[in-house]
């Protein structure tokens, strides 16, 4: 008679000792996060956040839509993102889009923003960003080939009635 280990039976001693251990693999994609000492991390932006402070990520391929988003430090859109939203810092990539309102302190856009936009402190578009709508801003920067159009207006943190009339038009950085 032959002796046939039973294939749902009990793994034989040898096979539950542990593997060596072997290097991580390391991904190009994702490298490895390396965690500063102090208290403060950058933000997409630079921008220092607290540590621990609450970030929410949309990813590639994703669609976030009718919700209002409040409570967050840091918004990074990489999908696709309809909502209002109050927060400190908003980074939208290339391939990231929002669509509705926003107050917020510090804005970086890469890729694209339609609504009504209310940056309390600075507003950096860079060249593949496009920003459209109803757009108030305490500081821009617009790099070469980005794109700023609608309702634009100076002074974020002023009242509305304080402010000039809106000039409709489109801006783009030459």
């Amino acid at each position: 008679m032959s002796t046939q280990t039973p294939f749902f039976g009990k793994r034989p001693a040898e096979s539950l000792a542990p593997r060596p251990s072997q290097a991580p693999v390391q991904n190009p994609i994702h490298p490895p996060v390396q965690h500063l000492p102090s208290t403060a991390v950058p933000a997409p932006n630079g921008a220092p956040t607290k540590e621990g402070g609450s970030k929410l990520t949309v990813g590639p391929n994703i669609k976030l839509k009718g919700v209002e988003i409040t409570d967050c430090d840091t918004l990074v859109v990489e999908g696709t993102v309809e909502a209002t939203m109050d927060s400190r810092v908003m980074h939208i990539t290339e391939i990231g889009a929002f669509k509705g309102s926003a107050e917020i302190d510090y804005a970086e856009i890469h890729g694209e923003f339609n609504g009504d936009l209310t940056v309390r402190d600075k507003l950096v578009i860079y060249a593949t960003g496009r920003v459209s709508g109803k757009i108030r801003y305490g500081k821009v920067v617009i790099e070469e080939g980005g794109q700023l159009m609608g309702d634009i207006q100076f002074g974020a943190t002023q009242k509305a009635r304080e402010l000039p009339p809106a000039r409709v038009g489109v801006l783009t950085a030459a």
